[in-house]
């Protein structure tokens, strides 16, 4: 593999990962902050960690190894271990390959880290070839060559033979409600619940899932991941373990351990792999016992940069015009987990300014923004989005964002602040983008009202995108073809591999219906006509619906055509 006389940035523009303006931007922020090219791209959501892994193995002539093809996986017929302790594998990042006499093939998420690599060739003795992986393949590399990846599943099948007599004997399943509090603590610290526990959240991160879900049976617990939108059952630990487990996590949240009659919330913070992540905890009592939510939010996984959720550059320049009007209602709508927080917090990323003043309430506050002012709601003390939103118009601000809109008090005080010189960005559950009018009605807006002071309504959804690393072409039937207005290119469908654990699919991606309200909408509103008659002029006048923003995405390789149907059809077009 010869070495490139571009720079990591040229390559990466060359190959068609960023644009020039994009390399701009990220150079300019490498100046400000300093650090590698690559991880400022990364940081910036600008490319991920496989394009600047591919693009310096160019620049380097050093071969990229991908742990779903196979090639981090070391010779079973060699004795490596021995050569790199598992203790600097981990800390550094370097994992042995294949021994050829005295030349050791290594593979390095940093092969320029010349000291690590002087490291391995004198505690090793041999000669190094290096070859260059991604951190994330080389860490579950890593794991399964030093023994690591099963830890869980010892642990899952050691809570079936080290169980406790005094609770297996108990007469019901539901009977741990009879343990004491100081029977609940004790067992909450015992060392292997605690590992357990840390287990679970750990793979659950490394697999990239956004919740946890611990389901209490009669028989048993269920354990299930929600990776990409979809949930997986993991193997469960035995069942007397749940009032432990359960406990365990209430200890992490700060919550009342000895309340399982009721509801509660809390969070807590976990450091994985030099990353912070937040965990949101939800307990409900069910007549099994306590049900556990945990939802995980890694900020470092979402991009926040309008440019990377999946608008198309039309729909991109209609939502960057709404956003940036000086005043005016701008919603988003879709159902709970469709993306819609994170679109509003990337457009508040694209427009803040030391020149706007901009205030936020939510509930929760997912993501902290520098120069933006947060607040948490708290109906417990009378800080709801009504009265926080009323706060707000003392405050001079010049732009709000309104987490949701769920009753009529919070519509009229948005509805009030986009009339009188602020903009407002909120969020509605309807099914598509002009449903917004009618749900806004319902709660008794007037029409003539929403005709002032609507700039732009938008409806999204988020389809799994197709594994880069084992997707497959296929040649559509004419009557897909003819169905859905596809030309002669082949599509491409889902196949699994160790990458994406089988599914087909790695990550998700947005679709759009942007609609902004334009004179023939707004007239539609005054006369009170249907949202399947707005739709039809929103259509007419050349903005597609969800359907068509996902059919677009299929064309292009990103996502199949099952997938886009069973997300974009589920609702009216």
């Amino acid at each position: 593999m010869r070495k490139s006389k571009l720079k990591l940035g040229e390559i990466l523009v060359r190959d068609g990962v960023i644009t020039e303006e994009e390399l701009a931007k990220a150079l300019q922020a490498q100046a400000h902050d300093g650090g590698p090219i690559g991880e400022v791209l990364i940081k910036l959501g600008l490319a991920d960690e496989r394009d600047v892994v591919v693009a310096l193995s160019k620049q380097l002539g050093i071969p990229y190894a991908s742990y779903a093809k196979g090639l981090l996986k070391p010779a079973s017929d060699q004795d490596l271990i021995s050569l790199i302790p598992e203790g600097f594998a981990r800390e550094h990042l370097v994992l042995p390959i294949s021994r050829n006499f005295n030349s050791l093939t290594v593979a390095f998420a940093d092969p320029l880290d010349l000291i690590t690599a002087d490291n391995v060739r004198r505690m090793s003795s041999c000669m190094i070839n290096p070859i260059i992986a991604t951190k994330t393949d080389l860490r579950r590399a890593i794991d399964e060559f030093y023994g690591q990846r099963n830890m869980l599943q010892e642990a899952i099948s050691d809570s079936y033979t080290a169980q406790d007599v005094t609770i297996t004997e108990r007469p019901s399943a539901g009977s741990e409600e009879d343990l004491s509090l100081d029977e609940l603590i004790a067992k909450a610290e015992e060392a292997p619940v605690i590992k357990l526990v840390d287990l679970v959240i750990r793979q659950a991160i490394q697999e990239r899932a956004s919740d946890i879900h611990i389901e209490p049976y009669k028989d048993r617990i269920n354990i299930r991941y929600r990776t990409d939108g979809v949930l997986y059952e993991i193997p469960p630990p035995a069942r007397h373990l749940l009032p432990a487990i359960t406990s365990r996590i209430k200890i992490l949240a700060n919550l009342d351990i000895a309340e399982r009659r009721l509801p509660q919330d809390g969070a807590f913070i976990v450091r994985l792999e030099g990353k912070v992540i937040d965990l949101r905890v939800s307990t409900v009592p069910t007549i099994h016992g306590e049900k556990v939510v945990l939802r995980i939010l890694d900020k470092t996984s979402v991009p926040l940069e309008l440019a990377r959720l999946g608008f198309s550059a039309r729909e991109l320049e209609l939502f960057d015009k709404a956003i940036r009007s000086p005043h005016g209602l701008v919603f988003l709508t879709g159902p709970t987990g469709s993306g819609k927080t994170t679109t509003l917090y990337a457009g508040l990323n694209t427009i803040r300014s030391p020149h706007k003043n901009i205030l936020t309430i939510e509930d929760p506050v997912e993501f902290r923004l520098d120069g933006v002012n947060q607040i948490q709601v708290r109906p417990n003390i009378g800080l709801t989005f009504a009265n926080g939103l009323r706060a707000f118009l003392r405050q001079d601000p010049d732009i709000i964002m309104v987490g949701e809109v769920r009753d009529l008090e919070t519509a009229q005080v948005c509805v009030r602040a986009a009339l009188t010189g602020h903009l407002v960005l909120s969020t509605l559950h309807t099914n598509d983008a002009l449903g917004a009018v009618g749900r806004l009605a319902d709660l008794g807006i007037e029409r003539y009202f929403l005709v002032s002071a609507l700039r732009l309504v938008a409806a999204q959804r988020l389809v799994r995108r197709l594994c880069p690393e084992c997707k497959e072409a296929y040649e559509p039937s004419k009557e897909v073809i003819d169905q859905f207005h596809l030309g002669s290119e082949p599509l491409y469908r889902a196949r699994g591999c160790a990458e994406c654990n089988n599914t087909g699919y790695r990550g998700r991606v947005g679709i759009y219906e942007i609609v902004p309200v334009i004179e023939r909408i707004q007239q539609l509103i005054v006369d009170g006509a249907s949202t399947t008659e707005m739709n039809r002029a929103a259509r007419e006048a050349g903005f597609p619906g969800l359907l068509d923003s996902g059919v677009k995405k299929v064309q292009e390789g990103i996502t199949s055509l099952e997938e886009v149907l069973g997300v974009a059809m589920s609702g009216p077009e």
